[in-house]
């Protein structure tokens, strides 16, 4: 027994042994790690397709997803692999994916990736308006898109008290507006600002849609320039509310002032009649 230990010893501390043993592992490990990488190379992997040509901005249903088996080699770029990370997403705005073709990361985004997707989701008789904002009014870029805000105006109001002597301007500051959902928040070069988080960018505009008749009150009070006019958002807590309200008039006097110092048009009349 003792000289059977003594002949394994001898036999693995015998470099030419151990050379030997050393060039078998290597060989060894050369053949499997080959081998795998020839199987990874040409054992077919399942990825999704485009069954028919699909326009951009549309919704990708699964209707138009086929399956098809493809040499790894061909994964090339953001191959998107799985069929459930295409379907009900969107064709980017500025791509058309033809028809037999695979899905790639950037061709298939969110909704709210789509540049122009405010116009897909606002009440019929709604019109968009858009507001210029920047850091301070957004409240350090707080307002995002489904938020809720309130619409405040600020005017200089010359109150002529008799004389030249003693005419005034006071500030008059209201909620003009209540209940506004914002649709979307760009930046100054029209990219969503919440679209890549890891690039940050800085609000410019953010997209509502209200009633025709506000629509037209905003606008008339953005250009009473000579009243230095600031409308000014307001974040509230509405979309937290299980039934958020819809839009409405907050004061009549802010109102009655913006068409006082405007021209009327006879539709504008016909309304408040």
């Amino acid at each position: 027994m003792n000289n059977l230990v003594v002949g394994i010893k001898r036999f693995f501390t015998n470099k030419n042994t151990v050379t030997v043993i050393g060039v078998l592992l290597a060989i060894v490990v050369l053949y499997v790690g080959y081998n795998m990488r020839i199987n990874q190379a040409i054992n077919p992997v399942t990825v999704p397709y485009a069954k028919q040509t699909i326009n951009p901005g549309t919704q990708i249903t699964e209707d138009m997803i086929g399956t098809m088996e493809i040499p790894p080699s061909m994964l090339r770029g953001d191959v998107i692999r799985n069929k459930e990370n295409v379907v009900d997403k969107y064709v980017y705005s500025d791509t058309v994916i033809p028809e037999g073709s695979l899905f790639y990361g950037r061709s298939v985004v969110e909704k709210e990736q789509l540049p122009a997707n405010v116009i897909l989701d606002y009440p019929k008789g709604y019109v968009l308006y858009n507001l210029d904002v920047d850091m301070a009014s957004t409240y350090s870029n707080s307002i995002y898109p489904g938020n809720y805000i309130d619409i405040y105006l600020k005017v200089m109001n010359r109150i002529d008290e008799g004389s030249t002597a003693n005419v005034a301007d006071k500030i008059m500051v209201g909620k003009l507006l209540e209940n506004v959902k914002v649709l979307a928040v760009y930046d100054s070069e029209g990219n969503n600002v919440f679209a890549n988080l890891e690039q940050k960018t800085s609000p410019a505009q953010i997209i509502f849609a209200v009633p025709e008749e506000y629509h037209i009150l905003l606008r008339k009070a953005s250009y009473l320039r000579a009243y230095e006019s600031e409308i000014i958002p307001v974040p509230t807590a509405e979309s937290y509310e299980e039934t958020p309200g819809d839009v409405q008039l907050s004061n009549e006097d802010l109102k009655t002032f913006i068409n006082t110092v405007t021209a009327m048009t006879e539709a504008d009349m016909q309304t408040q009649q």
